[in-house]
């Protein structure tokens, strides 16, 4: 996202309310749009809680220290829809996965949410952004 982006009036009222950050709203929303493949099919991912999410990482003892909202959510469910079973192996690894996103020390505030927006753009799929406040 840049300062010469023209953005719809409501995503920015979203941005004023959370800043480039998934709100549980947001993250329900771009859970809904990931597919995996089950056994050589394509499925929609399930989506989780905060509180599933956060089970599983304390289960592995991973700690994510510069967690916005719920941004760890649709890391982990990314994750889990993208490269689990392939180069994520299992959970554990899944959760060491959110922690790198998550606390990259070289990317910047909201690099998940700008990476997530960039790609509804291309693919044209609409937002409702007053629907997420």
């Amino acid at each position: 996202m840049t300062q010469y982006d023209e953005y719809p009036k409501d995503m920015l009222n979203y941005l004023k309310n959370y800043g480039p950050h998934f709100n549980k709203k947001l993250c329900e929303f771009a859970v809904k749009q990931m597919t995996k493949m089950v056994d050589g099919k394509e499925v929609g991912v399930v989506p989780m809680s905060k509180e599933q999410v956060s089970d599983i990482l304390k289960k592995h003892n991973v700690h994510v220290y510069n967690n916005v909202l719920s941004d760890f959510v649709f890391a982990y469910q990314m994750g889990e829809s993208d490269f689990l079973g392939s180069s994520i192996p299992d959970e554990k690894h899944l959760a060491l996965y959110v922690k790198d996103v998550i606390d990259d020390i070289d990317a910047p505030d909201g690099i998940i949410f700008t990476r997530w927006y960039a790609s509804m753009c291309f693919m044209g799929i609409p937002i409702e952004w007053q629907e997420m406040l």
